[in-house]
């Protein structure tokens, strides 16, 4: 266990999202002094906009799962949330009286379904605690003597700084990757910032653009080049979003920067096998239009309907097994993500290898960082709050580790 500094030590926390927030909690709870600068006139923004879903906190499947879920950035992000894991984040929600329960799906969300009833109780135990909190200070780097500077502050000469200043998403709720350029002059390496749970563009015909933009695609079943996913998307006027279409934007969008386009492929009967369905749709009616058939033998409704002929063509085959192949194997082409600013979450970030395993920057002591700054990306489900919470923690241990040892 660490030992507590003195409490005559202060830091900089920069960012008052969950990673930031969490980071001022720890340092503040072991005696440090903390102060918490955030450019937007409130904390939490993006945190209370993820409220709006349910905020799913975390997930209830085995840690091994778990941490496979951050692909590329598993081994990097796996020791971090080993240490402050699911059960960890469940505990502390409890703790601020926030009681929480798993869905069927897996996920965990608190009690009340909303973000502001836990970052209210949040806030106060900060206080409590003497975290004191700044808004509407932009930070803007470093002057020539090593001090932080803000927008309308003084400057600030901490004992450490987190930084904890989001990836590049939501820009108006204060994400908005401006960091990269101030920490790439330092010498940090970055990873380009990218859309991450993301939509899709796909180039719509007019009628069905006009008709469909905001309906929704139930139960289908998605793929992309060996990935498989099952479930919801909604069509947008520009292309296709949703939670199915979250969980393979990774490999949509690696594949459209290799390729310029790609496919992907839609079942949309997958309750239905193809040798099931071709025998249903042998079966005719004399003077039924083709639309009919498919809704009253196939089960599919307007939307899919539509997404078949934008898949295949207005003149859909009439004969049973191309027309079951058809269902089964609709394949639409998508050639650009949404914009980063429509994004979910964001993708790359200061790379791993520019940090310690207490996430300081190799090439700026006493400077850690923390959340979705990082190169890491995760679907939805739990994982990205998950990772936000364990990567505050981990950066705040680490200034608490070093804070101990001999000023550099």
């Amino acid at each position: 266990m660490l030992a507590a500094p003195p409490a005559t030590r202060n830091v900089a926390v920069i960012g008052a999202g969950p990673a930031g927030l969490m980071a001022a909690e720890t340092l503040a709870s072991a005696g440090v002094t903390v102060t918490v600068y955030e450019a937007m006139p409130s904390v939490g923004r993006k945190f209370l906009m993820a409220g709006r879903g349910g905020l799913n906190l975390t997930h209830s499947e085995s840690l091994v799962t778990f941490v496979d879920r951050y692909g590329a950035a598993r081994d990097h992000l796996a020791p971090h949330i080993q240490a402050f894991p699911p059960s960890a984040l469940i505990g502390w929600a409890h703790g601020l009286g926030q009681e929480t329960f798993t869905g069927s799906s897996g996920r965990i969300f608190p009690v009340a379904m909303k973000a502001s009833p836990l970052l209210r109780a949040w806030l106060g135990r900060l206080n409590a605690l003497g975290v004191r909190i700044e808004t509407q200070r932009r930070w803007r780097g470093w002057d020539a003597n090593g001090a932080l500077t803000f927008d309308g502050a003084p400057l600030v000469t901490p004992d450490a700084t987190i930084l904890a200043l989001g990836g590049g998403s939501w820009e108006k709720l204060g994400s908005d990757g401006a960091w990269a350029t101030i920490l790439a002059a330092r010498g940090v390496e970055i990873a380009p910032l990218q859309p991450a749970n993301c939509g899709f563009a796909i180039r719509w015909s007019d009628v069905f653009r006009d008709r469909f933009a905001g309906a929704p695609l139930k139960g289908v079943h998605l793929t992309h080049e060996g990935h498989a996913v099952h479930g919801e998307a909604m069509i947008t006027r520009d292309g296709i979003e949703g939670g199915a279409i979250y969980a393979l934007s990774a490999a949509l969008r690696d594949a459209i920067h290799r390729n310029g386009a790609t496919t992907l492929m839609i079942d949309l009967r997958p309750d239905t096998t193809e040798g099931t369905l071709r025998s249903k749709l042998a079966v005719t009616k004399q003077g039924e239009t083709l639309s009919n058939r498919l809704r009253r033998v196939a089960g599919l409704g307007p939307v899919a309907i539509g997404i078949l002929r934008e898949a295949h063509g207005v003149a859909l085959p009439t004969e049973a097994n191309a027309l079951a192949h058809a269902v089964k194997h609709a394949p639409l082409t998508v050639h650009a993500t949404s914009p980063i600013d429509r994004a979910i979450s964001s993708a790359g970030g200061v790379r791993f290898d520019a940090v310690d395993d207490v996430l300081q920057l190799r090439a700026m002591p006493d400077v850690h960082v923390a959340g979705e700054m990082l190169d890491w990306e995760a679907p939805t489900g739990g994982y990205l709050l998950q990772a936000c919470f364990a990567t505050g923690v981990a950066a705040a241990r680490g200034v608490l580790a070093n804070l101990g040892r001999p000023r550099r």
